[in-house]
């Protein structure tokens, strides 16, 4: 099933380069997506649903889909937060803790974050400083998982299940440790829908780039 990943939902500035530009997904692209994803008689699920039904067998929806954002930019509160509640989408945003900590204009407010928490959009971690966790040793992985946990639930008052790599870096280490502090799973950059309960942290995606329209959607999809 597909879990799309998207970044930014805004326009790039004019003087982006490739890799922001790549990022950044125009809001009425992503609303056609949307529309298109609705129509097509796609529903929206969370992670938490996934992963009780490669667990348990529980049933989905017959055309599931899972809609996560990245990194937390404000964006996904003033453009991608109003569409999915306009077409009664669920989302996942993974937030760099750190970031909302210093204020940073360009992420997300901790009110922000309350406010689409309390409406079906889960918040979880993509660490706290985002640093690549490859080799690096236990404390220091310990601590990007588990502060940036607390963070989010100290705001939210909901729990934190679920990683995304920052980056998509990790390792056999980071893997092991995850269970111990409290993640269920945990999403990758590698592009496929197909899951499986053997590999839930390391679950994997399908990145929309800044120029995908529903066509370019509707391939991706298709592809796999």
């Amino acid at each position: 099933m597909p879990i799309l990943m998207y970044h930014y939902i805004s326009a790039p500035p004019e003087d982006a380069d490739s890799v922001r530009r790549d990022l950044s997904l125009p809001p009425e692209l992503f609303e056609a997506q949307l529309k298109y994803l609705v129509e097509q008689g796609y529903q929206s699920i969370t992670l938490s649903d996934l992963v009780m039904a490669l667990q348990t067998g529980s049933a989905l929806p017959p055309k599931p889909v899972i809609i996560t954002l990245d990194d937390g930019y404000r964006d996904a509160y003033t453009n991608a937060y109003p569409l999915l509640l306009k077409y009664g989408m669920k989302a996942t945003v993974f937030v760099i803790t750190g970031m909302v900590d210093d204020n940073n204009p360009n992420y997300l407010t901790w009110a922000q974050v309350a406010e689409m928490s309390s409406h079906d959009i889960d918040i979880e971690s993509h660490s706290v400083n985002h640093p690549d966790l490859r080799n690096r040793d236990a404390a220091f992985i310990q601590h990007e998982l588990v502060a940036s946990k607390q963070a989010i639930e100290a705001r939210t008052g909901r729990t934190v299940h679920f990683l995304c790599y920052p980056s998509g870096h990790y390792d056999a280490n980071v893997v092991s440790l995850l269970p111990g502090a409290g993640y269920w799973a945990a999403v990758t950059t590698i592009q496929g829908i197909e899951e499986n309960s053997s590999n839930l942290f390391e679950l994997v995606r399908l990145r929309i780039r800044g120029y995908f329209g529903v066509e370019q959607l509707v391939s991706l999809i298709g592809y796999f």
